[in-house]
């Protein structure tokens, strides 16, 4: 599978990202993706971008180096009832929204809470389109729940490159990843591998995430990141659900 898009790319915008949005596109054109994502923490995140960066997103320009630019955020779940930290009237107007658990936002607890709040975060969002780095060490989730609520609510899994690394911080093991990536097979749910890069080389760096998704045999048709068209007719399966 050749991989075209990555929106999972943070900024200097995110506060502990160190790239900018031309710097990430370059890097994006020399590597041959066609399309890269600004996803920058929203405001509960220390550091995070305020609200008024997201507000004013509309200002960049479609395509820059070449590369299509698709403007969104990488929202924060906030609690168990699955609240977000940015207004549904501005994420309505984002290309994309990514929705995620951070252990600074929210605190780890156990398995319910945990799951609760990310299947609450679907149902209650219409706006968010993926969730972010389901596989979190610090975040156990009943997983075949998760991939159950977001087949019927049409939200795109990702798997996040980053969450595949030994000795990154949400590090569990392939293992968690390959029932995951069962799972969506079986329930026909669309992944999404991102870089969640957070400086501008590391944009399009898949590596891990595409070998666990080779690994079990995703069919193509699932795997968002090789066709543009693909992963916005997901993202409009959503918003029409």
């Amino acid at each position: 599978m050749q991989f075209i898009l990555d929106v999972h790319c943070h900024t200097i915008n995110s506060g502990h990202a160190y790239s900018t949005i031309s710097e990430n596109a370059a890097h994006a054109a020399e590597i041959g993706l066609t399309h890269i994502g600004i996803s920058d923490h929203g405001p509960a995140m220390s550091g995070g971008a305020d609200l008024n960066h997201f507000r004013n997103l509309w200002i960049l320009p479609d395509y820059i180096h070449g590369v299509r630019i698709l403007k969104g955020a990488e929202c924060n779940i906030l609690n168990a009832n699955g609240k977000l930290d940015i207004p549904g009237s501005l994420l309505e107007k984002m290309d994309f929204v990514i929705a995620s658990l951070h252990g600074g936002v929210m605190s780890p607890s156990d398995n319910m809470t945990h799951t609760q709040a990310i299947i609450s975060a679907m149902e209650n969002n219409p706006s968010m389109h993926i969730l972010g780095h389901p596989c979190d060490v610090c975040f156990e989730i009943d997983i075949e729940a998760v991939v159950s609520s977001a087949a019927k609510t049409n939200i795109i899994i990702e798997i996040n490159n980053n969450s595949l690394k030994p000795g990154f911080l949400r590090y569990q093991g392939d293992g968690i990843f390959i029932d995951l990536l069962n799972l969506c097979k079986r329930y026909k749910v669309p992944v999404l591998a991102s870089s969640d890069a957070h400086f501008h080389t590391l944009v399009g760096s898949f590596d891990h995430a595409k070998a666990v998704i080779e690994a079990v045999d995703m069919p193509e048709s699932l795997v968002l990141n090789t066709c543009a068209e693909r992963f916005q007719a997901a993202i409009a399966r959503r918003r029409s659900s």
